[in-house]
């Protein structure tokens, strides 16, 4: 089983150098491409928002004034993720402020390694293109058209099903829908037509060939956290 997380983060700023803070937090579970559960808080930054943060993402000090802090929920968020590869948008930016908080409460900060940053897949898979998240799921045809603010949840939701689509779809659900011990008789009253065995033909790959092969499976296990072709 193929585990990741779609993840986003609302804050208070740009900086959490400069003491902003986390608002919002939200994840989406991917099981071999297919969306599972979900997760979103939101957390009492012990600071006022600024007005152009809410313009971002719409929360203001009296949504929040009520809402835990992030240390009450630092176990909740912490079991969920587990140890799996987190799919996020800008990964420093968000792995930048969860570091922060984390380091507020005595916890290890998340490793950048377990991060799949589909900001750099993006610029790499469409080079001169516009790469934030709205532009990405235009191009990938993934409906934001409810998107009218940001927001964590949401916003993984959708990074989710952009992620999916960035990777080429349900790589590692593909199956053979025929029971396999079931042979399939062909019928004889279609058509007249005998088939024909013939020896398999031999296209030896160079070396060269085998390289780029090889190089291209171990490009698709580290951006995408799986690779069907490594598990045959």
């Amino acid at each position: 089983m193929t585990r990741l997380i779609a993840l986003d983060t609302e804050t208070t700023g740009l900086s959490p150098a400069k003491g902003d803070r986390i608002v919002e937090i939200g994840c989406v579970e991917l099981i071999n491409m297919r969306k599972g559960q979900s997760r979103q808080w939101y957390i009492n930054p012990e600071r006022k928002i600024p007005a152009e943060a809410t313009r971002v993402h719409g929360i203001t000090d009296a949504h929040v004034a009520n809402a835990p802090l992030f240390k009450t929920i630092a176990h909740e968020f912490l079991d969920f993720i587990g140890a799996d590869s987190l799919v996020i948008h800008n990964a420093s930016f968000d792995l930048g402020f969860l570091n922060a908080e984390l380091k507020r409460v005595h916890r290890p900060p998340l490793e950048s390694s377990r991060a799949v940053d589909t900001m750099l897949i993006s610029r790499r898979r469409f080079p001169g293109a516009k790469a934030d998240l709205d532009s990405l799921c235009k191009r990938l045809k993934v409906d934001n058209s409810h998107r009218k603010l940001h927001g964590a949840l949401l916003d993984a939701d959708l990074l989710a099903e952009a992620y999916v689509a960035l990777s080429g779809g349900a790589q590692f659900t593909m199956a053979l829908t025929a029971d396999p011990a079931v042979p399939v008789m062909a019928d004889k009253s279609k058509s007249s037509i005998e088939p024909v065995a013939r020896e398999a033909r031999k296209w030896p790959l160079s070396q060269e060939e085998e390289l780029a092969h090889a190089e291209f499976l171990e490009f698709m296990q580290k951006e995408f956290g799986a690779c069907l072709w490594n598990n045959l």
